[in-house]
């Protein structure tokens, strides 16, 4: 059970409140995200492949997706798309993470309602930085 910032944990519907779901498939990438986000102070839950990352944004309710592009068995933009399609979950703040140089990738993320990007390499204060903004938005932070 990991705190809040005041010491207590979040809990939402007899469940630990999530603050932020990491869906990666890069085991390194996914580490380094769960290290900075839970520094932050941030509630952290993860999933590797696309299809799991839909399933986790229905059951537990995130407060922010940061999302790859590319994962296994969903893409990162279909799960994205079926996101802003659902009543239930197309207000959720979504980071994308975006490999340099692939301006493609942030023009149909773009399309399909993604709230922030951050390129991969990305730099540690970045990622905290876009998910404090995205936290913003609903009225919380850590």
């Amino acid at each position: 059970m990991t705190p809040s910032a005041e010491g207590r944990p979040r809990v939402r519907g007899g469940i630990l409140a999530i603050d932020v779901l990491i869906a990666e498939d890069e085991p390194s990438i996914l580490e380094s995200l769960d290290f900075i986000l839970r520094r932050a102070g941030w509630t952290i839950s993860a999933v590797t492949d696309g299809d799991a990352a839909l399933e986790a944004v229905r059951r537990l309710k995130p407060r922010v997706l940061v999302l790859d592009v590319m994962l296994p068995k969903r893409s990162g933009f279909e799960v994205l798309k079926q996101i802003r399609a659902d009543v239930e979950t197309q207000s959720l703040p979504v980071l994308i993470l975006t490999a340099k140089g692939q301006q493609q990738d942030r023009r149909i993320a773009e399309e399909f309602g993604a709230d922030v990007f951050v390129t991969k390499p990305y730099a540690n204060a970045d990622v905290v930085g876009a998910v404090r903004q995205l936290l913003g938005k609903d009225g919380g932070t850590p």
